[in-house]
C-alpha cells in the first residue's frame, strides 16, 4: 500500500459528513497524516435579470461565505480535539471540480467524503458530487454512508 500523507476531507456539514469525518480523522492519526478539511460553496444561481427585492448579489455572496467560514470554524473546533496537523479552507464553485482542484493542488494521497445515497430520480436529479469526484479522481476515494437506524 503507498503511504498516505495527506487525506482531503470534503464536508457539507451534514450529519452524514461528521460521520464519515470520524473515518477521515482516524485515518490521519493512524498513518500520521496532514488532514486538509474543505468545503465548497455551491456557486450561486444567476437571478440578475429578475426581480429579488432588498438583495444585492454582492452582500449575499459575502453572507454565505462569512457563514460557511463560521460553520468550518464551528467544525473544527467540536471536532479536531488535540489533532493538530490539519488545516481548513473554502473554495466557490461546482463542489466536485473544486475538490478534485484541491486534491491535485495538496497531491492527496486519499479523499474522503459523506454520501447521501440518493437513488432513482433523485440521484438523476441531483446528481452525486461523491460519485463525480470518485469517476474522476486520480488518488483513491472513500464514501461513507450513516449506518441505516434499525
Amino acid at each position: 500500500m503507498k503511504p498516505i500523507h495527506t487525506i482531503l476531507f470534503a464536508t457539507d456539514f451534514t450529519e452524514n459528513c461528521e460521520h464519515a469525518f470520524q473515518y477521515a480523522l482516524g485515518f490521519a492519526k493512524q498513518f500520521g497524516s496532514r488532514l486538509i478539511i474543505m468545503h465548497v460553496i455551491n456557486e450561486p444561481v444567476d437571478l440578475r435579470g429578475f426581480y429579488v427585492p432588498h438583495i444585492s448579489f454582492e452582500s449575499l455572496e459575502k453572507e454565505i461565505a462569512e457563514g460557511a467560514d463560521a460553520m468550518m470554524q464551528k467544525f473544527c473546533r467540536m471536532q479536531m480535539g488535540e489533532f493538530t496537523d490539519f488545516e481548513s479552507c473554502l473554495a466557490t464553485g461546482v463542489p466536485y471540480e473544486e475538490i478534485l482542484k484541491k486534491a491535485r493542488e495538496v497531491s492527496a494521497s486519499l479523499i474522503v467524503m459523506g454520501t447521501q445515497g440518493r437513488t432513482g430520480l433523485d440521484h438523476l436529479l441531483f446528481g452525486s458530487t461523491a460519485e463525480s469526484v470518485f469517476r474522476r479522481a486520480t488518488c483513491p476515494v472513500m464514501t461513507v454512508r450513516l449506518p441505516e437506524t434499525v
